[in-house]
């Protein structure tokens, strides 16, 4: 046990470990992405695959905007990297936008304490942004006619490993929106049954 644990409820633990899982996997996409094209890690700068990693690691730990985004941010920034016509980086565009939106709808923090509220609609918006996001990767064209990027497909044999990395983001924004839902409803049927215990914690008489 640490001081830092003392300031978090559990919600505020289940978010925390959610949100480090969810990084991770867009780490994994990203290296995914990566391999299967490999001119996107050229088109940053980097000297090679792990150098691109690191540098987009250090964008979405310190919040700094990949420099093709344009200082745009979540959605529209999510929008800029699905852009048919977008030149840069779009490995790093994409992940770093799909790490910034989901990062804005828990409040544009990583870590959890008491003092921190979650909203539910916008982490469940956040998974539905997610879902989006994998499908227009999956259906979207360049100008050639060619995918954006080549993600699901290994020749005529299907990889299924990206959609399952997407999944596992979607399903875990899902559980903790819904556990935060439960969490004010059940607060509120605590208080009700708190007004109805009242009305019957009557002292007896003795005489």
């Amino acid at each position: 046990m640490t001081t830092a644990d003392l300031a978090q409820t559990d919600i505020n633990r289940v978010a925390t470990l959610g949100m480090r899982a969810n990084l991770e996997s867009l780490y994994v996409l990203a290296d995914k992405l990566y391999r299967r094209n490999p001119r996107e890690w050229r088109k940053s700068g980097a000297t090679s695959q792990a150098q691109a990693m690191t540098q987009l690691r250090a964008a979405v730990e310190g919040r700094r905007s990949v420099l093709a985004l344009q200082d745009l941010r979540d959605v529209k920034a999510l929008s800029l990297s699905l852009d048919p016509t977008f030149n840069g980086d779009r490995v790093a565009a994409f992940v770093f936008s799909l790490s910034d939106t989901i990062i804005t709808a828990h409040g544009g923090t990583t870590v959890f304490y008491l003092s921190d509220g979650l909203d539910a609609q916008r982490i469940y918006n956040a998974a539905r942004n997610v879902e989006i996001a994998a499908w227009l990767l999956a259906s979207r064209r360049d100008p050639a006619g060619k995918p954006l990027l080549l993600a699901n497909e290994i020749a005529d044999v299907r990889n299924v490993s990206f959609e399952r990395e997407f999944g596992k983001v979607i399903g875990r924004l899902d559980l903790l929106a819904e556990m935060l839902d439960e969490k004010y409803r059940r607060a509120g049927i605590g208080y009700v049954q708190n007004l109805l215990g009242a009305q019957f914690l009557q002292f007896l008489p003795v005489r």
